[in-house]
This record gives C-alpha cells, structure tokens and sequence, in this order.
C-alpha cells in the first residue's frame, strides 16, 4: 500500500521516539532524520486509515503559489489552518482588549468554560480579518511566509527572485541540472515570520521522462502535520509535471526531526489500529497550462474512500 510509508514512520516513533521538550511545552516522542518514499504513479498519497480534508490542502497550495502571506485567501475558502499563529499575534498586541488568553491553545482543550470564551474571541477575529481590510492588513498578515519566499524572495540588492517559476523553467529548458532547488529558509527573515518554515527546501530531479521531487523538512507533525506536506508536495510534483509534459515519479520525503505530541498518542494508536486501504487517483483540468492559473475547482482527488477523521489538538 502507498501508505506504509507513513505508517511505519508513525509506528516506529510512537515506539521507539526520544521523549523531548518543545517550543509549546507540550511535550514530543520524536526521532531524528528519516526518509519515505512514495512512487507517485501508484496512486496519489492521500492517508485511508483517516480522513485528511483536501480541500484544505488544495486551498493552502494555491495560497503559496500566489505567493501569499495573509490568512484572509484562506478564511474566503474555509481554511483556518493558519489561524492559531496570526491569533495569537493578536491577542498579545496593545489593540486586544478580550478575556485573557495566556496559553491559550492548551487551556482550550481541558477548560470548556475557557473554550467557549476562547472560540468566541477566535470567530470575532476571523470575522474582522475577512471585513475590515485595515485589520486583516495588520493582523492577517504571517510575515514572509512559504509563499512569500517561493515566489518573492527579497534580495540584498532590493530585488525579488520567483524561485517556484525559475525552478518550472529549468526545468523544461534544462532537466538534468541538480539545481533544481527552492527554499523557503531565509535567515534573515526567519525571527519575524509567525511560524519559520518547517518545510525548508525542495528540489525537483527528472529522468526517464519523469519527474521527482525531494523535501527536506526540518520538524514534523507526524499525526497532524505530515499527512498534509505529504499530500501537498505530491500535488505540486504533479502539477508541475503535467506543465512540464512529464509522468510523475517519486516523492521522497526526508524528516529532520519527526514527532508524535504526548497529547497526541490515543489518536495514533488508533490509526495503528486501522487497515489502509487503496490510495485516490488525482484529477487535474487539462486546460490549465501552468499551475499558476489553477482555481480550487481544477484539481480533485478521485475514488477517495478514508476511514472516519480522528481529531487532535494543535500545538501552538
């Protein structure tokens, strides 16, 4: 199956992880550089043993091509994915005037009285991103996030370079090249991002007219987070070879630091439980010449038959 990858990264972490502090407190197993491998001609990389909702997917891809960096794109499609970082930003500026919200993403999930409050505040705040065009200028904004750095990045001489579109015309002009790179770490603008990129580099390798791609990922969500980088890098890979006239060939995913949460493990444990079953085929419009011309409508997932979603907590 083309998800066992996946899961035997799940499985070998949840038994054999290092127990390890993290940046939220929460609190990991984790284990240090692992690499899958998922040959995208099987079939397209979306987890059966739950659901993942690709929609989101779809809409957060799009929003990097666009070289994006506002939640406001995302909140029109229903994507509240990055909401938690720009939230945060906002209630620990002088304009919020709400409930106290300190650690607001743990209290959220043990204190019902506390949650109620908390989604109340959080509604208000998605309400006046997708309003008020001041307050979504200010508040809505993540600093130079994926899309910012794929498409825009900003150079010590003022200028910007479309690494993504730079990359697509290499690789149709010259495909053996092994500078087929984009990166999304930019040490100068890391510390003013919302969250730095923890999809950090790519880079795409074409032979026997296929097309790969590699993702180096410095952390990694393994319950919540990688099902989704999964999905999205595999989208991108055939979206860029449709454009490139190419099959697909492999997406090679290589970890830094791969980690289940402590208030995560039932809900991996679950998923251990389940039995995957065949993997969705990808639809894309073939009208559409370039990726960066896709809508949401363009692409879809076909034959997708997931067992139910099992829910978990964000770590913020």
């Amino acid at each position: 199956m083309l998800e066992d990858a996946y899961l035997q990264l799940e499985r070998y972490v949840y038994e054999h992880g290092n127990v390890k502090t993290d940046r939220t407190g929460t609190g990991t197993r984790s284990t240090f550089g692992y690499q899958m491998r998922f040959d995208l001609s099987e079939g397209f990389p979306l987890l059966t043993t739950k659901k993942v909702p690709f929609g989101l997917i779809k809409s957060e891809l799009l929003w990097f091509l666009h070289g994006d960096t506002n939640i406001r794109y995302l909140l029109e499609h229903k994507n509240h994915i990055w909401d938690e970082w720009a939230f945060q930003r906002y209630i620990d500026s002088d304009v919020y005037q709400g409930p106290d919200m300190t650690n607001f993403g743990r209290r959220s999930q043990s204190d019902p009285d506390f949650n109620i409050a908390y989604q109340s505040e959080k509604k208000r705040f998605d309400d006046l991103i997708l309003t008020d065009d001041a307050f979504a200028a200010r508040f809505g904004e993540l600093g130079l996030v994926y899309g910012s750095q794929w498409r825009k990045w900003k150079t010590s001489t003022g200028q910007t370079i479309d690494q993504l579109g730079d990359v697509i015309e290499m690789i149709k002009t010259h495909p053996d090249s092994r500078r087929l790179i984009v990166s999304a770490w930019n040490p100068e603008d890391v510390p003013t991002m919302a969250l730095p990129p923890c999809h950090t580099l790519f880079q795409f390798y074409v032979a026997d007219g296929k097309l790969s791609c590699q993702l180096y990922q410095r952390s990694g969500d393994i319950f919540l987070g990688v099902p989704f980088n999964i999905a999205s890098y595999a989208l991108l890979t055939s979206m860029i070879a449709k454009e490139c006239h190419l099959e697909v060939g492999e997406f090679v995913h290589t970890l830094g630091d791969a980690h289940i949460y402590l208030n995560h493990l039932d809900q991996v444990a679950e998923q251990l439980s389940r039995t995957p079953k065949a993997a969705p085929t990808l639809w894309l419009n073939d009208d559409k010449e370039s990726i960066f011309d896709y809508d949401m409508k363009d692409i879809k997932v076909e034959n997708y038959d997931p067992l139910p979603a099992i829910k978990a907590p964000v770590a913020v």
